[in-house]
């Protein structure tokens, strides 16, 4: 008998990833979208709603980042980037953070397991944010992390860790005034340290070289950013119903779409992925007309 269930679950699961794959060629057809970034929000309250400890919730948020990071492989999706560790979130109580800190290392360590996603997609990892402030256990996952992933270049995941917009800005309007003041000297401007290690090769995105102007200009703040690595998000997904992007790439997500279903993160699923999608192909030329006329405004 029970081998009898575990030959029809395996059936099942065969025909829903069939099922599956058939849906993401019919959405294809379509503009897919490159780049989508989600705030996963809502860990905590799952926790609650479903009466379990509050490490139980973002251990059934890391599933669900798992599952909808294959999702988004599987489509096509080149980029993704998850919110994972807000700057604001050093203000918990120290417990809260030490916690926290410590099931990040878990999971960075899980996600270079052999048989991980990461190495069945070949994704390379790339930590955005202020690392300096993360605890030396989760700076070193981190470093080993692009460190062995460096070499891997179908897929990108971005993990914003010890980050807000304000930060990001705030780090490249200094390195801009940084680097205009070594340039108006003569000087050779010193190896650029970006989120607290030395910058991973990962290329840039339309980004042009720094202006020869003495004053600062646009290009050379937005070469600066942290998220200078990769092209601006597509879609924006929040979880649990805040629409809201809560200091979350402020300067990047000026003309994407943000989807906010009322499921908590570790409840999102396909149906929400495709939604997204969905809404995304829908306003598609309407928004890259007005990236357009962004671009030559800035130019």
């Amino acid at each position: 008998m029970q081998i009898s269930n575990g030959y029809t679950v395996h059936l099942l699961e065969g025909l829903y990833c069939y099922l599956r794959r058939l849906l993401f060629k019919v959405l294809c057809v379509g503009e897919v979208p490159n780049h989508i970034a989600f705030i996963m929000d809502g860990n905590r309250r799952f926790a609650k709603k479903n009466n379990l400890a509050e490490g139980e919730g973002h251990k059934a948020g890391f599933s669900a980042l798992l599952s909808i990071l294959r999702y988004c492989y599987e489509l096509g999706v080149k980029y993704v980037t998850v919110y994972a560790f807000s700057i604001d979130n050093f203000r918990r109580k120290p417990k809260d953070v030490q916690s926290l800190m410590e099931l990040m290392r878990q999971k960075i360590e899980e996600l270079l397991q052999q048989e991980s996603i990461i190495n069945e997609y070949g994704v390379r990892l790339h930590f955005i944010g202020n690392i300096s402030m993360l605890s030396e256990p989760v700076r070193v996952a981190v470093d080993k992390a692009m460190r062995v992933t460096a070499h891997n270049n179908h897929r990108v995941l971005f993990i914003c860790v010890a980050y807000t917009s304000r930060d990001e800005m705030v780090h490249a309007v200094y390195q801009s005034c940084k680097q205009k003041w070594s340039h108006l000297n003569g000087e050779e401007p010193s190896k650029v340290v970006k989120n607290g290690v030395f910058e991973n090769k990962v290329e840039k995105h339309s980004v042009p070289p720094p202006s020869s102007c003495s004053l600062i200009e646009l290009v050379d703040v937005e070469r600066n950013m942290y998220m200078a690595v990769a092209p601006d998000p597509d879609i924006l997904i929040r979880t649990s119903g805040e629409a809201r992007l809560s200091n979350f790439l402020l300067w990047q997500a000026g003309t994407c779409p943000l989807y906010a279903p009322s499921s908590l993160w570790p409840e999102i699923g396909l149906r929400h992925l495709v939604l997204a999608v969905l809404n995304f192909q829908k306003y598609h030329h309407y928004l890259e007309n007005k990236k357009e006329k962004k671009k030559h405004k800035n130019f």
